[in-house]
């Protein structure tokens, strides 16, 4: 007998079962599931065939998918001018360059490369998706809970000045990021500079910078901390103790610009806020410690299990939902609309996990989405395997690792990085080291060279811009470099 979770349901009818419409609506969906499983062609997901490849580098498909993904990239760029979402040229960008792939290829009768390929690249984009997926998950119910407003609050009542605020937030931004993503990080931190700076812009954008840079750094020694060391992990090309080794190189390149940040921070002391907003709701820090379990977990299916991560955080976020249904159950009248789906019965204001899913980066996961498919479709054309028999054929995988950080800082890190995956250059560990540490840091020389500068020109607006970042670009540069040499002198 099925019995609906919501407690505002019918009870089921003491003659039979009673079907409420949501009840045939699951009924109805669970059908088609099982349907698509049993005609959907799955085997051909596993096939291992070689297929054809066609080399379209100078082919008019080629000149033209670099045309689309150039026009693509530029609006990204000018998203704060155009107010127009970064994954909606990306998004359409990636459609067009598949379908000139696939039309090239129909034309000649080669079907299975394109199709095979497609699968292959979505498959990587899923993994990472659902991944991160669950990380904003958990990061919104923290939110949700007042964790991060304990937070502030807890920040300020230590009546720090904003210089000793200043390095506060970025140590904290240096070390939550390994464990929430430097994205993330900077999203809370960031809304937590702008409380506390409420009064003093200027130290809101020299310690947004700060924020960028620090979390950026934090998350390049850390699987977790950077979408581009994610790839790295998932992938298989180092294992997850390895990145341990980027500690101290990452050290170097937050503190280097943030000494140098420091002498033009204002002299002064924030305003203490409300008390009320020290409160953290119930069960906010159980979820705290459900997220560090889930993170646990992921690094046990992956390291002694040899199973993808994202199962190990799938397996998490059931973790988030049984707690939910803990809370409901104990605190019927509190939480009375947990349930909130939309078109469910009984819809309230409770905590709800699937509104904080709702509220993950979706703009991001989609822009992602767009990234990888594009610079999938360039590689399935050609052109990857072309800059990586020259930059690390002529220029060696040093000057190529380094130059990959650089190039970050323009193109964003994450379809430098994929690149990289998809050339696959042979390289030491050493040199998989320093280009996972470039990538990460080089992305923090200007603010659209990270997801996490990206956001926060959206988040403070008019204040932290491309040219406020731009300004200290030497002193990150400096960081940069002295990162790299340190690491040369530890790990090589």
């Amino acid at each position: 007998m099925l019995y609906p979770e919501n407690p505002g349901a019918e009870a089921p009818h003491k003659h039979g079962i009673f079907l409420t419409p949501n009840m045939m609506k699951f009924l109805a969906q669970s059908f088609l599931i099982y349907a698509l499983l049993l005609f959907f062609p799955i085997a051909a997901l596993a096939s291992g065939l070689e297929h054809k490849t066609l080399d379209l580098t100078e082919h008019m498909t080629g000149y033209l998918a670099l045309l689309v993904f150039f026009i693509a990239y530029v609006l990204v760029i000018l998203e704060e001018q155009l107010h127009l979402h970064k994954s909606k040229p990306m998004l359409l960008a990636a459609g067009v360059i598949w379908a000139m792939i696939a039309f090239v290829y129909a034309g000649r009768g080669l079907n299975e490369p394109t199709e095979a390929a497609i699968r292959q690249h979505f498959l990587e984009y899923g993994e990472l998706f659902f991944f991160l997926l669950v990380a904003m998950t958990y990061i919104s119910a923290m939110i949700e809970r007042g964790v991060f407003q304990a937070l502030h609050f807890w920040l300020v009542s230590k009546n720090l000045n904003y210089r000793q605020m200043f390095w506060v937030t970025g140590i904290l931004a240096f070390f939550i990021s390994p464990v929430a993503d430097n994205l993330t990080t900077a999203l809370i931190l960031a809304a937590v500079i702008m409380t506390i700076g409420a009064n003093e812009p200027g130290f809101i954008a020299v310690s947004c910078v700060n924020i960028v840079v620090a979390a950026n750094a934090g998350g390049a020694f850390s699987p977790f901390g950077d979408i581009t060391t994610l790839m790295v992990w998932q992938k298989g090309v180092l294992e997850f103790d390895v990145f341990f080794k980027l500690f101290i190189p990452s050290v170097i390149s937050f503190v280097v610009p943030a000494a140098i940040m420091h002498f033009s921070i204002p002299s002064g002391v924030p305003v203490l806020p409300d008390e009320d907003s020290a409160e953290i709701k119930h069960g906010g820090l159980v979820i705290v410690g459900l997220f560090l379990l889930t993170i646990c977990t992921s690094i046990i299916f992956h390291q002694f299990l040899h199973l993808p991560p994202v199962i190990g955080m799938l397996t998490g976020l059931a973790y988030l939902k049984l707690f939910g249904y803990y809370l409901r159950m104990k605190h019927r009248r509190e939480f009375a609309g947990f349930d909130s789906i939309p078109g469910s019965e009984g819809s309230g204001s409770g905590f709800d996990v699937f509104s904080q899913i709702a509220k993950a980066e979706w703009d991001t996961l989609f822009f992602f989405y767009g990234i990888i498919m594009c610079v999938g479709g360039l590689g399935f054309i050609g052109y990857l395997s072309n800059v990586s028999t020259f930059i690390y054929g002529e220029w060696g995988a040093t000057t190529a690792n380094i130059s990959v950080g650089v190039i970050s800082a323009l193109v964003d890190n994450i379809p430098v990085m994929f690149a990289v995956l998809t050339m696959n250059p042979d390289m030491s560990e050493a040199q998989w080291l320093l280009v996972t540490l470039t990538a990460g840091t080089g992305g923090s020389l200007l603010s659209i060279g990270s997801a996490a500068g990206v956001a926060l020109m959206g988040q403070a607006r008019g204040i932290y811009t491309f040219f406020n970042h731009l300004k200290w670009m030497p002193a990150i540069a400096l960081g940069y470099a002295a990162s790299i040499a340190t690491h040369m002198l530890i790990n090589t």
